[in-house]
């Protein structure tokens, strides 16, 4: 039943993601689905719960690609640099009228959601600073909450922006300039070196995925 539930949530999404919360009825999951409001209602209560059962899925699905930024295998500033495609990647799926309607109409579950997207980044780069301070890459009288909640603000800030379009703040050129400016202003004489040596390996490595 959970991988009938999953498949039924993630096409409810992609419907909100293209159309926005409001404006998706349950007649029209039940439609767009092929099936019918009883089979519907066996999984979900009512909208309310569709619309946290999708968003519970969307944080477990986000958690998941987090966690794969991350590795013992990788120096701290690989780790930073996957982070921040990672954070990049997000921006580029982000909806602003999905976001709207859920901040307007569910403002439990838009508090709900954004707390937890908001700990989890912010507990992923403060561990990423711990790690570079240990592997002796980043500055050591590094304020680390600071600079955890000064990555998460930019992130959250740069959607709304007037300076900035879209295509702007998500393309390859504004990432790199992003990463070496911010891991410059971290980074040690050491994790400067690490840097520099690798900043043509990090361009290839997301020539794929940031256009």
């Amino acid at each position: 039943m959970n991988d009938e539930l999953n498949s039924i949530l993630e096409k409810v999404q992609v419907l909100y993601h293209k159309y926005g919360i409001k404006s998706i009825t349950m007649d029209d999951v039940s439609r767009e689905l092929g099936i019918s409001k009883k089979t519907l209602y066996q999984y979900v209560v009512d909208k309310t719960d569709l619309v946290n059962k999708v968003l519970e899925l969307e944080v477990s699905n986000r958690n998941l690609e987090f966690n794969l930024c991350t590795g013992s295998e990788k120096n701290a500033i690989e780790e930073m640099v996957d982070v921040h495609w990672y954070l990049n990647k997000m921006m580029k799926e982000y909806n602003p009228s999905t976001d709207y309607d859920l901040k307007k109409y569910y403002p439990d579950l838009y508090r709900k959601y954004h707390e937890s997207r908001r700990k989890k980044m912010y507990e992923k780069v403060l561990s990423n600073i711990r790690k570079g301070k240990k592997q002796g890459l980043y500055r050591m009288e590094l304020n680390e909450e600071i600079i955890a909640k000064l990555t998460i603000l930019r992130a959250e800030s740069i959607i709304d922006n007037e300076i900035y379009n879209t295509s702007e703040f998500t393309s390859k050129r504004y990432f790199m300039e992003l990463i070496i400016f911010h891991i410059r202003g971290i980074a040690n004489q050491e994790g400067i070196k690490v840097l520099e040596k690798n900043i043509k390996k990090f361009e290839l490595l997301n020539d794929d995925l940031i256009s």
